[in-house]
């Protein structure tokens, strides 16, 4: 091809379009993490020229994507204006699916949460339960004061694992019928929003990543003790799933225990906590809190209990620890929130079990681990839904 014809095809209508929405979006992002700038600071952040970055951002502004938040005046020359980008241009909606709770949230394109609500899952089927998801997510976008318009991606957190060709969730023994085909796809319909499916240990890793102790880690994983056992992984700030989105599924691994067979979920999680309390003695009515709560009060059996979960998640970090070398493995979910108690008989037992020894910390989300989570990953889409539509609208 002719040199000629080069610069006749890069003359075009369509490709001077490209360039200049390549130019946008360019911006866009350098505001996102610069937080606010000045024309002249963008140029120099990306190499444009200043007309350049002037009328790129007269077209984000144009389009609701920017909006000037202040002015900058240096010790010499002119007065600046800043300019960031519009975090109100769209909303996310997060959803955390588990047997005792469903957590919603709604939040900007900055992340921050505008809305949320948790409410106890007494659903007994997944009829209802989906019925529960929508409803409440539409209750809180209506609390939001967002047009339910402007929200325009949701991703939901859930035991087990979603398969996309089947249109199901498998492996979430403890939500009976949720795998029913189509569940998911229905709640999209009536929510009017299109709808990620993801694995809650997964959103968990990726939200205590991007808000939480995880930031900055080259590979960690994060151990999801609750109702349940799941593990998440993220290396190089991006989440490993497997080749079938069965990565971190720890809780099939054997164990082995007073039944058989049985599997590591029997023996690390809530039930497990209790079902111990009991055999050293504790009755009543118990629950995991419970049981923590009278281990903090010094009760023997609690004590018992508490220490001996501790070396059965010892054993989870240590497998970790031989398939993936993390450098640091995140305990969370239910039980983890009471990882104070835990993290010394985690490392004790750690010491006899491996010469492999992460760095072990408790999660700094708590229990808004796969909530955050699946905020964090609707922003990835809604950001360039929300680019696509309002600067091609």
């Amino acid at each position: 091809m002719a040199a000629s014809d080069v610069t006749e095809q890069q003359n075009q209508p369509w490709n001077r379009q490209r360039l200049r929405s390549t130019n946008e979006r360019l911006l866009l992002d350098r505001l996102r993490a610069l937080g606010a700038a000045s024309r002249a600071q963008l140029a120099r952040q990306t190499g444009l020229s200043k007309p350049t970055v002037s009328s790129a951002l007269a077209a984000l502004a144009a389009a609701g994507l920017v909006h000037e938040v202040g002015t900058h005046a240096p010790e010499r020359g002119r007065t600046a204006v800043l300019y960031a980008a519009d975090p109100t241009a769209g909303h996310v909606l997060g959803v955390d699916v588990g047997r005792g709770w469903l957590r919603v949230a709604v939040a900007d394109l900055d992340g921050t949460v505008v809305a949320r609500t948790d409410v106890r899952n007494r659903a007994r089927g997944s009829a209802a339960m989906a019925d529960l998801v929508v409803a409440t997510a539409r209750q809180v976008v209506a609390g939001s004061g967002v047009d339910p318009a402007e929200v325009v991606h949701a991703v939901v957190g859930t035991p087990g694992v979603y398969d996309a060709k089947q249109r199901r969730v498998r492996y979430a023994m403890h939500l009976p019928g949720w795998g029913r085909a189509g569940l998911f796809d229905r709640m999209g319909e009536e929510l009017g929003v299109p709808l990620e499916v993801h694995n809650d240990a997964n959103l968990a890793a990726l939200g205590e990543y991007t808000y939480g102790v995880g930031a900055g880690s080259r590979l960690f994983a994060y151990i999801l003790v609750g109702t349940g056992l799941g593990m998440g992984v993220v290396s190089g700030g991006r989440l490993f799933t497997g080749a079938h989105g069965l990565a971190g599924e720890i809780g099939f691994l054997p164990w082995q225990g007073q039944r058989q067979p049985e599997r590591l979920e029997d023996a690390v999680s809530g039930v497990a906590v209790v079902e111990a309390a009991r055999q050293f003695g504790m009755s009543g009515r118990l629950t995991a809190k419970s049981v923590f709560d009278a281990a903090r009060q010094q009760n023997p059996a609690a004590v018992r209990a508490v220490r001996l979960e501790g070396e059965r998640i010892a054993h989870t970090v240590a497998a970790a620890a031989a398939v993936l070398d993390p450098d640091l493995v995140v305990v969370g979910g239910g039980v983890g929130h009471s990882v104070d108690l835990l993290l010394r008989p985690v490392r004790e037992q750690l010491r006899t079990l491996t010469p492999l020894r992460p760095r072990i910390a408790a999660s700094r989300l708590g229990e808004d681990a796969v909530l955050l989570g699946a905020v964090a990953t609707a922003l990835d889409t809604a950001r360039e839904l929300v680019f696509d539509r309002r600067s091609t609208g």
